[in-house]
C-alpha cells in the first residue's frame, strides 16, 4: 500500500470513530441531565484531558514546536492567555496571535 493510501485511510478511520462517537453521544444525550455528577464527572475528565495534551506540547513539543526554545513557547503561552482573558475570552485573536509571536521569536 502506498503511503499517500495509508494517510487517506487513517484519515477516513480516523473520522470514522469521531463521527460515530459523537453521534452516540447526541442520541444519548438526551437522558443524561447538564447538572449530574456523571456530567460533571466526564467535564472534568474532558479538561484534564486537554490540559495534559496542551501541558505535553508545550513540555515536549514534537515537529517544527520543537525548536522553539520552552522559554518562547512559555512566554506566547501566558501572553496569549492573557490576550485571551481581556478579549473577552475570544479564540480568534490569541490564536493568530500566538502563530505570529513563535514565528517571530523563532527568527530571531
Amino acid at each position: 500500500m502506498a503511503s499517500s493510501q495509508i494517510i487517506i485511510l487513517a484519515i477516513v478511520a480516523t473520522s470514522l470513530a469521531t463521527f460515530i462517537s459523537r453521534f452516540m453521544g447526541a442520541l444519548t444525550s438526551e437522558k443524561v441531565s447538564v447538572k449530574s455528577k456523571v456530567f460533571e464527572w466526564f467535564n472534568c475528565v474532558a479538561y484534564s484531558t486537554l490540559a495534559a495534551l496542551l501541558g505535553r506540547m508545550i513540555i515536549f513539543p514534537a515537529g517544527v514546536l520543537a525548536d522553539s526554545d520552552l522559554l518562547i513557547r512559555v512566554f506566547v503561552l501566558v501572553l496569549c492567555i492573557l490576550v485571551f482573558i481581556f478579549s473577552k475570552k475570544n479564540l480568534v485573536i490569541p490564536t493568530i496571535l500566538s502563530a505570529v509571536l513563535l514565528s517571530f521569536f523563532n527568527s530571531i
